[in-house]
């Protein structure tokens, strides 16, 4: 990881805009002064505290009072009720920072963001790397939440490494369609720019036309979104556009999507594979032609019985690596020439029915290969006797004929691979982050 002055690349410009027409650099830094004092009392020592905030400028600032020893810090996946109880029962926090009204549990206490004070007075000690400094707590898509430890150097080591990668610089000023409190959103709007000096916009914009009025309003030069807004964006063309480069993460990209967003807009999107835990792996940009991934420059990587083994400087502390330091993924992937790969679905993607092992991307492939069809979630439920599955799957496009699509998969799959459950839906639920509501899609199944 850098060191702290590396990570302030602006101190000595402060006056120099972090929210484009809002919050400056100086700003930021005399903000987190004022967090960093108002952690500095005992009752804080050792403790975690709650980061209940959207405001990229407060993100900012708690980051960096954080990393000159302030507390541990919690980022929930969502901001309601349910999911700060749940973070709650986890860690018992009993502080939250917290940027608006949020549903936090009774009895919280509440630090607002301070007025700050001179920012030549802004907190420059550094952390140690490898300390820890966030737990990112992630949910929906898979279950009950898991929590992520996250130390300064995955953050900031990703930060500086996504700068140089793709050449930000403080002439870029940068969109993202995802909150900050979810990892690719930190990385991209909060972490990214701090340390390369470009400016973001406060504005998290979803809808199609919001997204291009935004981009067209603040001259934004990138565009992180996610793969839902880019299906929105189809077909779509972003009047006077100053964008040199737009990001995709949070799930694959259909190539579709893809293909008419880059040649209606000129640009392409580089699209970055990696998760949570792991922190960004790889990347792609199919408008240079690029189909398979190629991994980022601190990454290394191999093969292991079909599943893609990272050795990098952005893992979780608490993954299990072997003594070569590689951690194995749940990915399966294939070899393309001498330094890249092709991404071939989970591991946990395969499953039995009847004794019969099936691959469930092989049918969601034949599924979306049905006219109509935009996207479509396929599952493995347990069966009621409990060591059975049995497949089922949920269909985007409210004029696919059923028909058709029965036969198809008829046609092109073994019986005991058919799902038992079929249904359409205008649109398949999705989380904030883009990726699948997997409780909301079983129960659209179960009903």
């Amino acid at each position: 990881m850098k060191d702290c002055s590396r990570a302030k690349p602006h101190r000595k410009n402060p006056d120099r805009e972090f929210i484009r027409s809002g919050a400056t650099f100086g700003e930021v830094y005399a903000m987190a002064a004022g967090f960093r004092a108002a952690f500095s009392g005992p009752e804080y020592e050792g403790a975690s505290i709650c980061l209940a905030v959207d405001d990229r400028a407060v993100m900012a600032a708690v980051l960096l009072a954080a990393m000159a020893g302030g507390p541990t810090l919690l980022l929930p996946y969502a901001f309601s009720a349910q999911a700060l109880a749940r973070m709650h029962q986890l860690t018992g926090f009993t502080t939250a920072i917290a940027d608006g009204d949020r549903n936090l549990p009774p009895g919280t206490t509440i630090i607002r963001p301070p007025a700050g004070t001179p920012a030549e007075r802004a907190p420059c000690a550094p952390i140690s790397p490898q300390a820890e400094l966030l737990r990112i707590f992630t949910g929906g898509s898979t279950g009950a939440p898991q929590i992520w430890a996250k130390t300064g150097g995955n953050l900031f080591g990703e930060g500086f490494s996504l700068a140089r990668h793709f050449a930000v610089t403080e002439k870029d000023c940068l969109v993202a369609t995802v909150p900050p409190y979810h990892i690719y959103g930190l990385l991209f709007s909060v972490i990214l720019p701090l340390v390369s000096g470009a400016s973001v916009v406060m504005a998290t914009p979803s809808f199609p036309g919001e997204i291009g009025e935004v981009i067209q309003e603040q001259g934004a030069t990138l565009l992180a979104g996610i793969p839902p807004h880019y299906r929105a964006l189809r077909g779509k063309t972003i009047a006077a556009s100053s964008l040199r480069l737009a990001f995709s993460s949070a799930g694959m990209l259909d190539p579709e999507d893809n293909e008419t967003f880059s040649r209606l807009n000129n640009i392409g999107i580089a699209e970055v594979y990696g998760s949570t835990e792991t922190g960004g792996i790889a990347t792609r940009n199919r408008h240079l032609g690029e189909t398979a991934f190629t991994a980022f420059p601190d990454v290394s990587w191999q093969i292991k019985e079909e599943r893609l083994c990272v050795r990098s400087p952005f893992l979780s502390p608490e993954l299990p690596a072997a003594a070569d330091g590689f951690f194995t993924t749940g990915d399966r992937v294939e070899r393309s020439g001498t330094s890249q790969f092709i991404l071939k679905g989970r591991v946990d993607g395969v499953t039995k029915v009847g004794g019969k092992r099936v691959d469930l991307e092989e049918v969601r492939a034949v599924i979306k290969k049905v006219p109509k069809v935009s996207d479509c979630v396929v599952m493995a439920l347990p069966d009621s006797g409990g060591r059975e599955h049995r497949i089922v799957a949920l269909v985007q496009g409210a004029e696919v004929d059923m028909n058709l699509l029965r036969q198809s998969l008829a046609d092109s799959l073994e019986f005991y691979a058919l799902p038992r459950v079929l249904k359409t839906i205008d649109r398949i639920p999705l989380q904030e982050n883009g990726k699948y509501d997997r409780d909301a899609i079983i129960r659209l199944l179960e009903t």
